[in-house]
């Protein structure tokens, strides 16, 4: 498989999840936009790292996803400097823990705006050069949050259930035009952000790492480990390929058992 000379552009790219799917890319020979906040040093690192080790090019657009006008200047900067935008990952999101009552609105709106409205703005902006080349792959990141709920978590649930909806509906106006839209649905996945909360975890409730990690982040995942990185990329590259070209409208589940229970 190879993606030379496709452009790959991936939201909330930084670091994490999204940097994983960026590199996955540009193994496979593809242009990559990187996009997300975060230390100028870091980002230049991250930039020049792809360029290095794939040998393809790399940019970096500082858009905040949850502005429109900056959403559709990110897939016109995607566009004016590699000539297309083939694969489109929307995966920019945040969390927020709070009960209704007292969720302050300014957080509702924000998380829809980053975990499901961005999505919107970024396939409306590259749709047409998609349609009008007859090949496209948008790639969303949900959660297992897009299939069951948690307490605590409205927004974050709402967005992502929501998230899968609007990629069906893509998906069936797309089918004929070469375009896939699919979701993917991870559970727990290790990454710094979370390896960063378990000191925190350990002292508010008095628990050993491992109790954190077994009693508290794994209890809903059967298979008691960790999504990685690179395996969430490594799907993410799969339905970016001709064999995943009858593939669309698909939630797939990447969360150890977790949606089975």
């Amino acid at each position: 498989m190879t993606l030379k000379n496709k452009t790959a552009a991936v939201t909330g790219s930084t670091s994490g999840i999204g940097l994983g799917m960026a590199r996955a890319y540009a193994a496979q020979g593809a242009n990559i936009v990187l996009n997300g906040f975060g230390k100028p040093e870091d980002i230049e690192a991250a930039r020049s790292g792809i360029e290095s080790t794939f040998g393809v090019r790399a940019i970096h657009s500082n858009a905040d996803m949850t502005k429109p006008a900056e959403i559709e200047g990110f897939v016109k900067l995607a566009e004016e400097t590699f000539g297309s935008l083939d694969i489109l990952v929307n995966n920019a999101g945040m969390q927020f823990v709070s009960p209704i009552e007292d969720f302050p609105v300014e957080k509702w709106d924000l998380i829809l705006a980053l975990n499901l409205s961005s999505a919107f703005h970024t396939m409306r902006a590259a749709i047409p050069g998609m349609k009008q080349r007859g090949w496209g792959r948008i790639i969303n990141t949900a959660s297992a949050h897009s299939m069951v709920a948690s307490p605590f978590k409205s927004a974050y649930v709402a967005a992502k259930h929501g998230l899968v909806g609007l990629s069906k509906a893509a998906a069936l106006e797309l089918a004929t035009h070469g375009i896939t839209v699919n979701c993917i649905s991870p559970g727990y996945v290790w990454t710094p952000l979370v390896e960063s909360q378990i000191p925190d975890t350990m002292k508010a409730r008095g628990m050993t790492e491992d109790e954190v990690i077994n009693e508290v982040l794994l209890k809903a995942q059967p298979t008691k480990e960790f999504v990685t990185i690179d395996q969430v990329a490594a799907l993410a590259v799969f339905l970016a390929s001709d064999a995943a070209s009858q593939i669309t409208g698909a939630n797939m589940a990447m969360d150890g058992g977790w949606t089975a229970q």
